[in-house]
């Protein structure tokens, strides 16, 4: 109970994974959220553990608001207390196809992970935070959302995964003002081109955009350069700020010429 402790959804890989490390490293103990990979939970709860700080791992599916009620369940139990909620999970459509041919069913169905699972995981985790705020008013709360920068891009064979980012953007300001008075900051993340296992199956066409200058840091970037950012943000040196977006994407936001 006197360890702070983070609850990071999809976290069994890729840049859940990064972030769960990342806070362990800064003596954060972490719930490892995971869908149906219990096998990559069990290597990120090792990892965890590895680095000092105690880690479980909880099964759970965003869009499902009972997975979301035992999630939030599934920390109190096992930790006592909520710290920070990363809002990580999400997924892109099964398959990229031009915005003509989109389906319903591909844009409810990404649009229930990557946005209103989270939108409502946020509403419970917020709740018992202002509640804990009120009994512990020197802990630090926060909320972290990581988005990307397909919430300002266009890319008309996965619109549904455009609009839901866009959306976590909007989400991130009305958490902001709503949460500010309650003493709980939320930030956001925009991560960039990042080596996952989502942009596995791309790796040939943005390879070559990299290094004809697509971004002014020409690399990819990787799952630990986003758990840097929200460690950084963890740390608590930015108590004045609340709804920032922080971009991680070697600098693509820019505007050049």
């Amino acid at each position: 109970m006197d360890r702070r402790c983070a609850l990071i959804t999809g976290a069994g890989r890729g840049i859940g994974r990064g972030i769960a490390e990342a806070l362990a490293a800064e003596g954060i103990d972490v719930a490892v959220n995971y869908v149906r990979n219990a096998d990559a939970a069990r290597e990120a709860v090792e990892a965890v553990r590895a680095a000092g700080a105690r880690g479980e791992a909880i099964q759970g599916d965003v869009s499902i608001p009972e997975d979301r009620r035992r999630l939030i369940d599934g920390v109190r139990d096992t930790f006592g207390r909520l710290d920070i909620l990363v809002n990580n999970a999400g997924m892109g459509p099964r398959e990229r196809v031009d915005i003509l041919d989109a389906t319903e069913e591909s844009f409810d169905e990404v649009l229930r992970v990557n946005l209103k699972g989270p939108y409502f995981l946020t509403q419970l985790a917020a709740k018992w935070m202002i509640e804990e705020k009120r009994a512990h008013p020197d802990r630090m709360y926060m909320i972290v959302n990581i988005a990307s920068i397909s919430s300002y891009t266009s890319s008309p064979s996965r619109g549904e995964y455009c609009i839901s980012k866009a959306g976590m953007s909007m989400m991130t300001k009305l958490y902001a003002d709503r949460l500010a008075g309650d003493g709980i900051r939320v930030y956001e993340i925009r991560p960039g081109i990042i080596a996952t296992d989502m942009t596995a199956r791309v790796r040939e066409k943005y390879d070559g955009l990299i290094a004809d200058g697509l971004t002014p840091i020409r690399r990819w970037g990787e799952p630990e350069d986003v758990g840097r950012a929200v460690a950084a943000l963890a740390r608590g040196h930015f108590p004045f700020s609340t709804g920032e977006v922080l971009n991680v994407d070697g600098g693509f936001h820019l505007h050049r010429l």
